[in-house]
């Protein structure tokens, strides 16, 4: 008996924090790449109309979207995400990450993003002002399209 074909690899969106060029760099590639992307959140979600591209909204709660992700996300699959430790969960799960700056999360370094992001909650629980993060800019949107690519290539 023939096994059956594994299923093609598509993106999960950690939407809930997913700035908004990423989401439209995202909607174009799903068209042009025929890829299924998939966001995630908590809330409702408006989408274009696409056969490729669609909106998961799970309860509210801490770490719900997250969950929900990780519990779906497969080997060749890519997880757009700010969250570190749920990198980490789809990184262990065989699945790729990228954040929405266009840095990749690999097995090489998630051990040590993981270590400063604990370090710095508890910094900013210890009552240190650490500052927010820098601005979403052209730059970080053209570093996501082309980690974005790269991925889209991998997969042919």
């Amino acid at each position: 008996m023939n096994d059956p074909a594994p299923a093609p690899s598509q993106v999960w969106v950690d939407a809930d924090a997913c700035p908004g060029p990423v989401k439209d760099i995202l909607f174009r590639a799903a068209e042009r790449a025929q890829v299924q992307v998939t966001l995630v959140a908590n809330q409702w979600l408006r989408t274009p109309p696409s056969r490729f591209i669609r909106a998961l909204q799970v309860q509210g709660g801490y770490d719900v979207a997250d969950d929900a992700i990780a519990a779906r996300a497969r080997p060749g699959d890519l997880v757009v995400t700010q969250d570190i430790p749920l990198a980490a969960r789809v990184l262990a799960n065989g699945a790729q990450a990228v954040d929405p700056r266009g840095e990749r999360y690999t097995p090489d370094t998630i051990n040590e993003r993981l270590s400063m992001r604990n370090f710095m909650d508890e910094l900013r629980g210890a009552g240190v002002q650490t500052g927010g993060p820098a601005q979403f800019s052209a730059r970080d949107r053209q570093a996501f399209a082309n980690q974005l690519d790269r991925w889209l290539a991998s997969r042919r």
